[in-house]
């Protein structure tokens, strides 16, 4: 039913930034959220950022101030600005995309941050 597709990802310094994008195809009818989450080695994976129909959003601590999700709705896209990046953000970041009650997940990108 819905695809999505992960890009952006790569290997950047810390301080510097990255924006990742997700690619979605498929019925969007009945969307709760579309968000990033991100899995390191050894680590659970966990929420980075959503934003909710009407436009709220949601950010894990470690990302508030730094990083900024948005969504482009005539495309199907929904973008995560990434600044100031440090090396405990080190992960592979996936797409997820609720709709009514099942979610739906990216391939993930892998974003690597360098002392």
């Amino acid at each position: 039913q819905v695809q999505l597709v992960e890009s952006g990802g790569g290997l950047v310094q810390a301080g510097g930034s990255l924006r990742l994008s997700c690619a979605a195809s498929g019925s969007f009818f009945g969307v709760v959220t579309m968000g990033w989450y991100r899995q390191a080695p050894g680590k659970q994976r966990e929420l980075v950022a959503r934003i909710f129909s009407g436009g709220a959003t949601n950010y894990a601590d470690s990302a508030k101030g730094r990083f900024i999700i948005s969504r482009d709705n005539a495309k199907n896209v929904v973008y995560l600005q990434m600044n100031s990046l440090k090396p405990e953000d080190t992960a592979v970041y996936y797409c997820n995309v609720l709709i009514r009650m099942t979610n739906y997940w990216g391939q993930g990108t892998q974003v690597t941050v360098s002392s």
